[in-house]
């Protein structure tokens, strides 16, 4: 992986729809080599998926609840955190999951059409993994910003004018 590697990278992440041509003018290389190198970067796992930030409530569909779970579990000897965490990664409503210094060792972000959707994963399948010892969950109440992404538009803003002594 060289320089040009690495600003592309950079560039796809912040800006995932630009085309080889436009990709191909921003690192200064031709457009058939900027294709090359996006197909060795995605074939070795380095780029894993494109996705598009969407706004669900600015949309008629329902919003998706979201919760971050924070998770104390016993490592397993020889593993670690990896066996449990693969366990808990498999499940299709887990949309993140970290390793974490600090109190807890595991932070899960799932997705679910309700709370009790959200509450029926934790007491159901997280809750009874073998090495899981406690859980607290944090339901997302509202999105602000998101992968430097802001959700709030300036009409939101608070109209009240600040008043100060």
């Amino acid at each position: 992986m060289d320089e040009k590697d690495v600003e592309l990278l950079s560039i796809v992440e912040e800006q995932g729809r630009l085309s080889e041509d436009q990709l191909a003018k921003m690192i200064a290389l031709p457009a058939d080599e900027v294709t090359k190198r996006l197909r060795r970067l995605e074939k070795d796992n380095v780029i894993l998926g494109y996705s598009a930030l969407v706004d669900w409530s600015k949309t008629e569909k329902a919003e998706p609840v979201t919760a971050a779970i924070d998770v104390k579990v016993t490592p397993t000897r020889g593993r670690g955190f990896d066996e449990v965490a693969e366990r808990i990664y498999r499940y299709h409503e887990v949309k993140a999951l970290y390793l974490m210094s600090g109190t807890y060792d595991l932070s899960v972000v799932i997705e679910g059409e309700s709370m009790s959707e959200i509450a029926r994963f934790v007491s159901e399948k997280l809750s009874t993994l073998e090495s899981v010892i406690s859980t607290t969950t944090h339901f997302q109440l509202k999105r602000y910003k998101h992968d430097g992404f802001i959700f709030v538009d300036e009409d939101d803003q608070d109209p009240r004018m600040v008043v100060s002594p």
